[in-house]
């Protein structure tokens, strides 16, 4: 039980870290370089936090299939036993 833990301790901390992203369209980087320079970063935040919202969505719709698919054979097994 205490791997279990640990690792989603780990996936979790892993998960909640932020890192610079610099993966945009021409045409989005274009925009939202002229948006920042004119001193406006809300829709370059938005933007970004889309991407980072985009790309975590899958993984986490794989991490709780495997969650679900874990402790259905856990029960199983012990229902196996019993």
């Amino acid at each position: 039980m205490k791997a279990v833990v640990r690792v989603a301790l780990v996936s979790l901390f892993v998960m909640f870290i932020q890192f610079s992203a610099q993966a945009q369209c021409a045409m989005c980087r274009t925009t939202l370089e002229n948006n920042v320079s004119n001193g406006d970063i809300g829709i370059a935040a938005g933007i970004n936090f889309g991407i980072l919202y985009l790309f975590a969505a899958p993984y986490l719709i794989i991490a709780s299939i495997a969650f679900f698919w874990y402790r259905a054979s856990k029960n199983a097994k012990r229902n196996e036993y019993a």
